[in-house]
């Protein structure tokens, strides 16, 4: 059964009364809070879908770019593979270049070591032989501190010469470290003399280290 609202006096109007049952505002009432949670749900469902598509979009672009850059590490990996003998064929040299400096540190030039001790000689007096052999290889920068060559001379006059004048003779050339007489034999038309002497490294050329270094 309806029941009538109380009447409502507004000053100066005539009275209003709500004469709607209590049933259909209820049912307005719950009609409007279904179609807020309808629009809602309407709302989340957009919100999801727009995040859907975003991710969805991410995925493809992050897949397109996975593409481009395998295609260009397979690329890199194809140049690598192609420079692989250039690579090999520049190593074996560099390897080969750090042998011969270390094979040839030592190397040194007999001529003219030969012809400036030969200058230093008295007159009458050659050098008819040597044994001679080269030392360490070169160490630090200082190449006058360490010996590089030692061994004997053997060297011959037609007349008697005294050992002595031609140790002295031989001291003071450059990178001669010791000069001694050791002995001396005569013969029928000769006499011959046996120096030992020693020199140090900057006799070596330096020559294969020079090009290791550059």
């Amino acid at each position: 059964m309806a029941t009538a609202n109380p009447a409502v006096h507004a000053w100066g109007g005539a009275p209003r009364v709500n004469l709607m049952p209590r049933a259909e505002t209820e049912r307005r009432e719950r009609a409007v809070l279904a179609r807020r949670w309808i629009g809602a749900l309407v709302a989340a469902l957009l919100l999801v879908a727009t995040a859907s598509g975003l991710a969805f979009a991410l995925q493809i672009f992050a897949a397109q770019r996975l593409v481009v850059e395998q295609a260009r590490t397979t690329s890199l990996l194809g140049q690598l593979a192609e420079l692989g003998d250039v690579r090999q064929a520049l190593d074996l040299e560099a390897d080969l270049q750090t042998f011969r400096a270390d094979a040839m540190a030592t190397d040194l030039r007999w001529s003219p070591l030969i012809a400036t001790v030969q200058q230093q000689l008295p007159g009458g007096v050659s050098i008819t032989g040597f044994s001679l052999a080269p030392g360490p290889a070169p160490q630090g920068d200082d190449p006058t501190a360490k010996e590089g060559v030692s061994g004997t001379l053997t060297l011959s006059s037609a007349t008697p010469t005294e050992i002595v004048p031609i140790v002295r003779a031989l001291r003071p050339l450059p990178g001669v470290l010791e000069a001694d007489g050791w002995q001396s034999t005569a013969e029928q038309d000769s006499y011959s003399y046996e120096i030992r002497i020693a020199l140090d490294q900057s006799v070596y050329t330096g020559a294969y280290a020079k090009e290791e270094a550059e």
